[in-house]
């Protein structure tokens, strides 16, 4: 066992996998996304009734899975590494098995693609078509470029109305960040605010659990997920039961709730290209170089590491793409 790797509690081997996912505290998606490859690799290759410990497994049995979900399944290259980062997972950090062929074994190359964008009028289309609630939300992640979670994850102090910034807390890579407060914005954000006051006065007075906090929190202040500022902004109208530690407490709002709204207004608006909630950050971006912000400020904005990463919104903006006169239109042909 490597130096400094706790000791799994339990035998069996995806609540080893859970143990260690939450030990090196990364997400409940990926804690999901990590237990199912597993669950799928194990399964797939006692599919003939031989049912083998991974322990027992090696390259060969890691490369077969990998160029059936490729052959096979047809998955995309991003879900091919993310199965390939589960299994490399399983066996250093669960199985601690440090291998030579664990570093020999290949990640499919990821095409960047040129991202979907909408315009201006577009995006105010979009917002046409949402009813309140979700345009808020809509309106504020196109307005700070957050991504869906981002949002969702809100905490009441970490709006800053005075000095007109948002705190995102512990965003992609554990990384926090600042962004700006729209002033078009802020009448809404203020309503928004009463009505988390109100739900959060409604769940004291039921002395109700309060909210998840992260990193044990609670355990140094057993009441800080009762108080206001750890709250949610966006709450969810109902309870859930906490998938870490089984109690039933108030998460925000369910993320798609905003994806098959803005499906929804999508076609309403007669939007031909393809949109997500993402499309709404890249959106963000591609504004801010046209309206002639520095990308490195865009970068900062976006949260991300290298700057490379958020050029790609310059080649959506490529006078070359529209500005160069064809050849076709100097020839003197008409439409």
């Amino acid at each position: 066992m490597k130096p400094g790797t706790p000791v799994l509690r339990s035998t069996r081997l995806l609540d080893q996998v859970r143990e260690r996912v939450r030990y090196r505290h990364y997400s409940l998606s990926t804690e999901k996304a990590y237990l199912y490859w597993v669950r799928f690799f194990i399964r797939w290759h006692g599919r003939a009734g031989g049912m083998r410990h991974p322990r027992d497994m090696g390259a060969p049995e890691v490369e077969a899975f990998l160029t059936m979900l490729a052959t096979e399944r047809r998955i995309s290259a991003s879900t091919h590494n993310q199965a390939l980062s589960a299994l490399l997972f399983l066996y250093r950090e669960v199985l601690s098995i440090d291998l030579p062929w664990l570093d020999g074994v290949s990640r499919p190359a990821q095409k960047r693609r040129i991202p979907s964008v909408l315009t201006k009028e577009e995006v105010a289309a979009l917002f046409q078509f949402l009813n309140s609630d979700m345009r808020l939300l809509a309106q504020l992640l196109y307005g700070t470029g957050m991504r869906l979670m981002e949002g969702l994850r809100l905490r009441i102090k970490d709006v800053d109305f005075d000095r007109h910034v948002i705190i995102v807390r512990e965003a992609k890579g554990n990384k926090d960040r600042v962004v700006m407060l729209p002033r078009a914005l802020a009448p809404a954000l203020r309503q928004q605010l009463l009505h988390a006051r109100h739900v959060w006065e409604e769940d004291r007075q039921a002395q109700r659990g309060g909210v998840q906090t992260p990193h044990a929190l609670e355990q140094k202040y057993p009441r800080v997920g009762s108080t206001w500022g750890w709250f949610w902004l966006f709450p969810s109208p109902t309870f859930s039961i906490d998938p870490h530690t089984g109690s039933e407490r108030r998460h925000h709002l369910f993320e798609e709730r905003l994806q098959r709204a803005i499906k929804r207004a999508v076609a309403q608006a007669g939007i031909c290209k393809p949109v997500s909630v993402h499309t709404l950050r890249h959106s963000f971006a591609t504004h801010l170089l046209q309206s002639g912000t520095d990308i490195r400020t865009v970068q900062e904005l976006l949260g991300h590491s290298d700057v490379s990463t958020t050029m790609i919104y310059t080649h959506v903006l490529k006078v070359a793409a529209g500005g160069t006169v064809s050849p076709l239109d100097t020839m003197g042909f008409g439409a």
